[in-house]
């Protein structure tokens, strides 16, 4: 056999190894990283657990877990953090509710409506605090919005940014937020894009937007988005304040969350909030999930992105419900927020009666935010303000009524509830505070009967999807058809007998005949895109304390749903049910 020369072996040996090598480098697996997204829907400062579940202490613990198990972690935030808050936060100016947020490792969120509910002054100090340098020095104290806004005290915890890029005139109104803003996650440069919902401003007091006014969020998005891409940009995720709002009969979902996703392009993920519904899905090549509100789940995405191409592969999420019995909670939260809770507890403990029963925040057709039918406490709450003031009706937006009336039936030792067997139910001063925590003023007014149905009309104009609207009424039962035409829906009332009962004469509903009515200063100033009584309005008391007032009154309590609105249908659109 004929040897080949030492060179030309090398040289063989040489090519072999080469296209091995090129051979391996093509077959090879991408490298990935793997990105976990944390984040919370609608969280309203729920500072302490709900019936065992969240709390701001055991969201922290959960996710003190999670970021040790994959530390290339991102925490974020729709809107509505704070605002509508139980006392804790809400009695404070909202600044437990911050803090413990900056505890929890939020790093960016965007403005939901309620974030406006104490106005343009209050949200530019909830900024500056979000965003503010830790302080080893900080007391409580300090942070006293009614005596200046603390500009450089950030207190315990990391800063976090707010973003929102479809607030024309922001900048002339708030400063140190922006468009989106762009994290390094694993070597991965993540946009986070923030879109606030473009009916805000009718949701809260008229005049709290200043002249911020929300535009088009979808051209927002997509132009933010070509920005964010110009500023090195690789991963594309929208924290959006717009949710689902149903589920048609083949299951799929709709609502403005979904109208975003289909329309807007390039977003690797779309996060939803302001609904509490759950849901999940792929819409338009993006993953779009929404959680439960005040922390009842939370959720955690994970995005393989190929680190050569800079692109998501793969994509999920999964639901979390956190257990307060399952984790020891975050001790340095509890800590901090012990002195509030200290302040707080002698007001807030204070029971001012019962009930025979449980009043749940939840509609008698089973819609965890009382917005599709009649209402225990919304029927109360109008009760005590028809009675407090002899009016004939009293009418109130449900999207005003944030809790339950009663106290919970799973103890929490940190809350302003006692620990007790029912019934009866207590009611303490904090939990009536919890319903309504807007400081709302009752006002009372004349309507003709034409006034009367437009306000019932725009009540139920929302039906079936589920609206802050929906009007709880007192002193009168409506009937509406849910298949009309919005505005043409209502097609009887009838005055409440004194049982209760919806037995009494007719309502005239034309103009021929007039009424005083009682409704909330928000509604009655155009709040909700009710109609605008302001200028013939009488202001009486805060309706918290007319509510307090008329339980101390009547303790205990024994309330029913008593029929007092009725749907029907005459199409296809379906009424919800009742449940038994």
């Amino acid at each position: 056999m004929r040897l080949l020369p030492q060179k030309v072996l090398g040289v063989l040996v040489l090519l072999m190894m080469l296209a091995l090598s090129t051979h391996a480098a093509i077959a090879a697996p991408p490298s990935l990283v793997n990105i976990q997204l944390l984040n919370v829907s609608d969280w309203h400062g729920q500072l302490d657990p709900s019936n065992g579940v969240g709390g701001a202490a055991v969201i922290s613990a959960y996710w003190q877990a999670d970021r040790a198990a994959n530390p290339n972690t991102l925490t974020m935030t729709a809107g509505d953090d704070f605002g509508a808050t139980p006392p804790l936060s809400n009695y404070f100016d909202e600044v437990p509710a911050i803090l413990a947020e900056r505890m929890m490792g939020i790093q960016v969120g965007t403005f939901g409506n309620h974030n406006f509910d104490r106005g343009i002054a209050h949200l530019q100090c909830a900024v500056n605090i979000a965003a503010a340098p830790n302080d080893p020095n900080f007391t409580p104290d300090v942070y006293d919005m009614d005596s200046g806004c603390p500009l450089t005290n950030g207190g315990p915890g990391t800063p976090f940014s707010y973003v929102s890029a479809n607030l024309k005139n922001r900048d002339a109104n708030l400063n140190g937020v922006q468009d989106f803003k762009i994290f390094t996650i694993g070597g991965i440069k993540v946009a986070v894009i923030g879109i606030t919902n473009p009916e805000a401003p009718t949701l809260v007091f008229p005049g709290n937007f200043g002249t911020i006014v929300p535009t088009d969020p979808v051209v927002a998005a997509n132009k933010a988005k070509v920005a964010a891409k110009k500023a090195g940009a690789e991963v594309f995720v929208a924290i959006t304040h717009m949710g689902v709002t149903g589920f048609d009969s083949n299951g799929a979902p709709f609502g403005p969350l979904v109208d975003f996703a289909n329309n807007v392009g390039g977003f690797d993920v779309i996060l939803g909030d302001h609904t509490d519904i759950q849901f999940s899905g792929v819409i338009n090549g993006a993953l779009v999930y929404e959680n439960r509100s005040k922390g009842l789940t939370y959720a955690k995405a994970n995005l393989s992105v190929d680190m050569a191409k800079k692109k998501v592969i793969n994509k999920s999420v999964t639901f979390v419900t956190p257990l307060a019995n399952a984790v020891t909670a975050d001790a340095a939260i509890t800590a901090m927020l012990q002195p509030y809770r200290n302040a707080l507890n002698p007001i807030m403990s204070a029971v001012v009666g019962e009930s025979t029963r449980f009043v749940p925040r939840a509609d008698a057709c089973g819609n965890s935010a009382g917005r599709t039918c009649e209402s225990l406490v919304g029927d109360i709450t109008t009760d005590a303000m028809r009675t407090r003031y002899a009016v004939d009706f009293a009418i109130t937006n449900s999207g005003g009524l944030r809790d339950a009336l009663t106290c919970p039936t799973t103890d929490n030792p940190n809350d302003f509830c006692p620990a007790y067997t029912p019934p009866p139910y207590p009611i303490t001063r904090g939990q009536v505070l919890a319903v309504l925590p807007f400081g709302n003023v009752v006002v009372t007014l004349q309507v003709n009967g034409a006034e009367l149905k437009t306000i019932l009309e725009h009540g139920v104009s929302a039906m079936p999807a589920v609206n802050g609207r929906f009007a709880q009424v007192s002193g009168l039962c409506f009937t509406y058809d849910i298949s009309a035409p919005a505005g043409n829906r209502v097609t009887s009332a009838v005055h409440q007998a004194a049982d209760g009962g919806c037995t009494g004469t007719a309502v005239d509903l034309t103009s021929a005949s007039t009424y005083i009515i009682a409704e909330n200063d928000f509604m009655a100033n155009g709040g909700d895109g009710y109609p605008n009584f302001a200028s013939r309005t009488v202001s009486r008391e805060i309706m918290d304390q007319v509510l307090a007032d008329y339980i101390t009154a009547n303790t205990p309590i024994s309330p029913s749903i008593e029929g007092r609105i009725v749907c029907t249908t005459t199409g296809a659109t379906i009424c919800p049910v009742v449940v038994p």
